[in-house]
Parts: structure tokens; C-alpha cells; sequence
């Protein structure tokens, strides 16, 4: 994580990845499964079917985030914003610095018109991750809006 704060942008992603890959180990070979039914069924746009592979999955390994995060990322698809948000919570709680947990969060709460609790977000995944995907561009545009204008 410390190497990410201050790596350059092509080097970031690099780190960024094996980061994802270390989330991404659960222990068991079960949640392992379930994790993959449940990604497959997102790259396959089921997202009813990657919530229920997800459920099982948190239910089976409730300390594992990326089951979370994952049923957090198919709730998103269907518009429940509620249960997603509840579900960024949880893995943000196992994991406070999951930043695409957090990247996640911000983009909703932007989303859902709330752009100084969105732009406190974005600050927060910008101390883990300065270099993640639309981080830059969503910070200046809800600056002026959260801090106002110079004159």
C-alpha cells in the first residue's frame, strides 16, 4: 500500500493489481468458487444470478470482502443502491483501505447528489490510490462545488 501512495501511474496499475490479487485470496476453495460464479455471472450481465452466488459467498466466508464487494458491484448494475451501499460498508469495515471499495462509494453518493460527502471519498481513495481511473477528473469537477469558486 505504501508503494502505491507514490508510484507513477503506469507502475500504480501494476501495484493496484497485485493488490486485487491479494484481496482476492479467501482461503478456502469454496468461497474461491463462488467468487468466480459470481464474476462470471457479472461479465455475463446475470446480475440476479451474481447477487445469489454472492450471497452465498458472504454467507459462506462473512470476514472474506471481496464477496462483498462483489455483491456490492451487481447490486450497483440493478439500481439497488441501498443494499450496495450497506455492502461497500461492510467491506470497508474488514478493509479500510479497499479503494475500489471506497472508489465505489464515492461514484454512488456522487451519484445520488451528495457532492461533498462524494468529494470526501474521492480525497480518501486519492491518500491510498492518487493514480485510480476517474479519480482526478471527479475531484476537480466537485471541487468548486464543495469548496467553491476563487474569484
Amino acid at each position: 500500500m505504501a508503494e502505491l501512495r507514490v508510484a507513477e501511474p503506469a507502475r500504480a496499475e501494476q501495484v493496484a493489481g497485485q493488490i486485487r490479487h491479494l484481496w482476492d485470496a479467501s482461503g478456502s476453495a469454496t468461497a474461491d468458487y463462488l467468487l468466480r460464479r459470481t464474476r462470471k455471472a457479472i461479465d455475463i450481465s446475470e446480475m440476479e444470478v451474481a447477487v445469489e452466488h454472492a450471497t452465498a459467498l458472504v454467507d459462506h466466508a462473512p470476514e472474506f470482502a471481496q464477496g462483498w464487494a462483489e455483491r456490492a458491484r451487481a447490486y450497483y448494475a440493478l439500481d439497488l443502491y441501498g443494499p450496495a451501499l450497506s455492502d461497500l460498508e461492510q467491506v470497508i469495515a474488514l478493509n479500510p483501505t479497499h479503494f475500489d471499495a471506497i472508489m465505489g462509494l464515492a461514484v454512488m453518493l456522487d451519484e445520488m447528489g451528495k457532492p461533498a460527502d462524494a468529494y470526501e471519498a474521492y480525497q480518501q481513495v486519492e491518500a491510498i490510490h492518487p493514480h485510480q481511473a476517474g479519480l482526478t477528473e471527479a475531484l476537480e469537477r466537485l471541487a468548486p462545488l464543495v469548496r467553491g469558486q476563487e474569484l
